[in-house]
C-alpha cells in the first residue's frame, strides 16, 4: 500500500504547476491563483478570531430571568419530549428489560423536538450525528436524519443575501446560479454557479437570519441547561451545560465566513508544510468572500461510499484511509490545526486518488501548550505509558489541574495487560463501564471542544477503514503510521517534549489496550475487528433481554 504518506512528494512544485502550491494543497488546475498576502477578507483575521470568541462567555452567562418567551417554548418542548418517554418508553422497558426501546424512544422524542426548534437545534443534533462511539448509537441514528431533513431558503432570500454582501446583482457576478442547492444545512446551502469570468465555483450562502437565532437559542439553551443536569438518562448528555458550552465555541466561528476561508488556507498551508499532497482543498476566491457569503473553488469526485466506484478507478482505498488518518494526526500534533468535522459528506475522492476535503465551518485549533500535549498523548500512547496520556489529557483541560495522576491511574487499574472485552460477561462489562464512569466524575473529568473534536474525528476514521479497508492488518497500519512519525518527526518531537520516539518501538500493547483484544492476538482485521465487536452487541442484547448467550459465542 503506498500514500503519499509513505513517499512524500516535494512541497516545491513544478514549474509548470501552479506557484500557488507552494503555499497551499490545492488542485493543480486552478480557476484562481492564491496570494495570502493580497486578500482584502484575510486582513485582521486573527483579531476578528479572537473576537468571535470571546462572544462566548457572554452568550452563555446564566441570567437571573429567563431570555424572553423562547426559553418558555424550548423547555416546552423538551420537557414534553422527555415527559412522553418517561411516562411511554421508559414503563415499557422496565417492563420487558429492553433498554434500548428507552433510548431509542427518547432519541426520537429529542429529535423531534430539535427539528421543530430550528437552525441552532438542528446543527446541535448534526454535531451528535457524526459522534459514533461518543454517543449511543439510538441517538446518533435518529439525529442523522437531521442532516437530510432542513428545508432550503426560497432563491429570493438567497439572491438577497448574496447581493446585500457582495454589493452587486447576481447577474453582475455569475453567468449562472443554480437556483436548487446542492445542499442545505442548519447555517447555509450551497449552490453550484459559474462566475461571469467563466470559472465553475460553489456559492455557501448564510440563512439570513440564523445567526441571530442562535445567539437567542444559546442564551435560551444556557438558562435551561442546569435544570437538565441528571435528567437525561443518557451518559454522554448527563452533564448539559458542558454540552452547550462545547456547541457555542463551534458554532460562533460558523457564522463568520471569513473565518472559514481563513481555515481553508490554514488546513491547505498545513498539508503543504508536511510534504501531505494527497489532500486537497478548495481555494477561496480572492474577492468574493464576506460573513455571510463564501465563493469557492468547485472540486468534484468519488461520493466518500462509492468503493467499488474508486476501485474500477483504480484508486487504492486503504491509501486514501491511510494519507487522511497521517495528515489528521499531522495537523494536530505537530501545527496544531486540523479540520474539525470529517464526516463522508465533507470528503470527495478525486480521480488520482486524492481526497478533496470540504466545509471548514468547524475546526480545530490548539495552541503550542495543548499542541504538545495532543503530542504527548500520542506519544504516550505508542508507549502503553498511561501516566503520560493522562497528564496529557490533563493539559487538555479533560482533568482538573491538580488530579494526582497516580492515584487515578492505580483507582482506574490502568496499568496490566489488555483485557479482551469479548471474554467478559455482560454483567462485567456493565459493571466496568458504570465504575470507571462514575470515577471520572469524582475527578471533575469533562470533555474540551478541541479533544472532542479530535476523539470525534479519530472514530470517523475508525469507520472509515470498514468501508474503505476492511481486510487491512491494523496492527500492521499502526505499526506503519508510528515509524513514519518517528522517522520524519522524531527530532522534532524529542526536541519539543523529551521523547525521541525512535528510541522507543511500538508497544503493540497500546495497540491492544485501544482496540480491545487480548495479548494473544498479534494479527486483526478490521473485518475481525467488527465480527468482534457484533458479538459484544449481542451478548449485551440478550443480556438485557434475560437471554442466554447465543450458541458458540462463548461465555
Amino acid at each position: 500500500m503506498t500514500s503519499a504518506a509513505s513517499a512524500p512528494q516535494s512541497s516545491e512544485p513544478d514549474a509548470a504547476e501552479p506557484a500557488d502550491l507552494v503555499f497551499g494543497a490545492f488542485s493543480s488546475e486552478p480557476p484562481w491563483l492564491v496570494d495570502p498576502d493580497h486578500l482584502a477578507w484575510r486582513r485582521g483575521i486573527d483579531a476578528l478570531r479572537r473576537e468571535t470568541n470571546a462572544q462566548v462567555p457572554r452568550l452563555l452567562r446564566r441570567r437571573r430571568l429567563p431570555p424572553g418567551l423562547r426559553v418558555v417554548r424550548i423547555g416546552a418542548l423538551l420537557g414534553w419530549a422527555i415527559g412522553g418517554w418517561w411516562i411511554w418508553e421508559r414503563r415499557r422497558a422496565q417492563r420487558t428489560g429492553e433498554r434500548s426501546v428507552s433510548r431509542a424512544g427518547l432519541s426520537r422524542r429529542l429529535r423531534r423536538s430539535f427539528e421543530r426548534l430550528g437552525p441552532a437545534y438542528i446543527k446541535l443534533g448534526q454535531i451528535i450525528s457524526s459522534g459514533e462511539g461518543l454517543f449511543p448509537p439510538e441517538l446518533v441514528g435518529e439525529f442523522r436524519l437531521l442532516r437530510d431533513h432542513v428545508p432550503a431558503e426560497s432563491f429570493e432570500a438567497v439572491r438577497s443575501v448574496v447581493e446585500e454582501d457582495l454589493g452587486a446583482r447576481l447577474e453582475d457576478v455569475f453567468a449562472t446560479f443554480d437556483p436548487t442547492p446542492l445542499a442545505a444545512a442548519s447555517i447555509a446551502q450551497v449552490h453550484a454557479a459559474t462566475l461571469v469570468t467563466g470559472e465553475p465555483v460553489v456559492v455557501k450562502v448564510q440563512r439570513p437570519t440564523v445567526a441571530a437565532a442562535v445567539r437567542d437559542d444559546l442564551a435560551a439553551m444556557s438558562w435551561i441547561a442546569p435544570t437538565l443536569v441528571g435528567r437525561i438518562p443518557v451518559s454522554s448528555l448527563a452533564n448539559p451545560p458542558a454540552l452547550i458550552e462545547v456547541f457555542a465555541e463551534t458554532i460562533v466561528e460558523e457564522l463568520d465566513f471569513r473565518l472559514e476561508a481563513g481555515n481553508m488556507l490554514d488546513v491547505a498551508h498545513v498539508l503543504a508544510a508536511s510534504d501531505e499532497r494527497s489532500l486537497v482543498v478548495p481555494r477561496p476566491h480572492p474577492e468574493l468572500v464576506t460573513r455571510r457569503v463564501l465563493v469557492m473553488e468547485r472540486l468534484e469526485g468519488f461520493g466518500w461510499d462509492d468503493v467499488e466506484g474508486m476501485r474500477r478507478a483504480g484508486i487504492d482505498t486503504g491509501a486514501v484511509v491511510r494519507a487522511l488518518m497521517i495528515a489528521f494526526l499531522e495537523g494536530a500534533t505537530l501545527f496544531g490545526v486540523f479540520h474539525g468535522d470529517l464526516h463522508g459528506g465533507n470528503l470527495f475522492v478525486r480521480g488520482d486518488g486524492r481526497v478533496a476535503l470540504l466545509d471548514y465551518g468547524i475546526t480545530g485549533r490548539l495552541d503550542e501548550a495543548r499542541r504538545h500535549a495532543f503530542l504527548r498523548l500520542l506519544v504516550g500512547g505508542t508507549l502503553n505509558d498511561a501516566k503520560i496520556q493522562l497528564a496529557a489529557l490533563r493539559d487538555l483541560g479533560a482533568l482538573p489541574a491538580d488530579t494526582d495522576l497516580d492515584v487515578v491511574i492505580d483507582d482506574l487499574g490502568l496499568i496490566g495487560p489488555p483485557v479482551d472485552p469479548a471474554t467478559l460477561t455482560p454483567e462485567q462489562m456493565l459493571g466496568e463501564v458504570q465504575d470507571i464512569t462514575r470515577k471520572l466524575l469524582e475527578y471533575g473529568a469533562r470533555f474540551p471542544k478541541v479533544l472532542m473534536l479530535f476523539v470525534k474525528n479519530l472514530l470517523f476514521l475508525d469507520g472509515a477503514l470498514a468501508t474503505l479497508a476492511p481486510d487491512v492488518d491494523l496492527f500492521a497500519e499502526v505499526s506503519h503510521i508510528a515509524l513514519y512519525f518517528a522517522t520524519t518527526y522524531g527530532e522534532r518531537i524529542a526536541h519539543e517534549i523529551g521523547i525521541d520516539p525512535r528510541e522507543h518501538p511500538l508497544e503493540l500493547d497500546a495497540v491492544r489496550s485501544a482496540i480491545g483484544v487480548g495479548e494473544e492476538v498479534d494479527h486483526l482485521t478490521y473485518r475481525e475487528l467488527q465480527e468482534k465487536r457484533a458479538l459484544i452487541r449481542r451478548r449485551m442484547r440478550d443480556h438485557r433481554r434475560g437471554l442466554e448467550p447465543t450458541s458458540g459465542e462463548g461465555s
